[in-house]
């Protein structure tokens, strides 16, 4: 997300990360169930969310959310256009295991790709397998931490952006 961060905050009025002054940035409380604020009950993302909206006239809000559950992803009342990042670190079997953030979400990224060969991870089957499992939908190969594949992620983002606002990219 900083890389992403990085790259568009200043053509677009973002708010989200460590790339950006404090005052842009909310956290959430979650409750219990961290996942649940993603999916079942977003109201208290929502909150934080149109506060930053407003007070910067935010062209993007990015919502970030950690952890290696394949079941977990936002839904769709909170996020207008969904990327869900899977490590190459842990195996290349991570897309053929599906679940909504990879069969789902708008655009998969696979990172770390440099760590292909020390882990024994075949991309070639992560390319077939994200084919299959997504049904043909966009992914991205990326290695985020060294700047491989960034632009490639803005441009999907900025297509979607486009699409839904009907303005033009800066």
């Amino acid at each position: 997300m900083l890389a992403l961060c990085q790259f568009l905050r200043d053509k677009y009025s973002l708010a989200a990360h460590g790339a950006l002054p404090e005052e842009r940035i909310r956290a959430v409380e979650t409750g219990g169930c961290p996942h649940a604020a993603i999916r079942e009950d977003i109201s208290i993302n929502l909150g934080p969310l149109e506060e930053l909206s407003n007070l910067f006239k935010a062209d993007i809000l990015l919502c970030e959310s950690g952890g290696d559950n394949l079941a977990a992803n936002f839904s769709r009342e909170l996020a207008d256009y969904i990327i869900y990042i899977i490590d190459v670190s842990g195996g290349d079997k991570i897309p053929r295991k599906g679940g909504p953030g990879i069969t789902q979400a708008d655009l998969l990224v696979i990172n770390k790709t440099d760590l292909a060969a020390a882990v024994g991870a075949d991309l070639e089957v992560m390319k077939r397998d994200a084919l299959r499992m997504r049904d043909g939908g966009p992914f991205v190969f990326a290695q985020v931490k060294h700047g491989v594949g960034i632009g490639e992620i803005v441009n999907h983002i900025l297509q979607d952006w486009e699409a839904t606002t009907g303005k033009k990219r800066r």
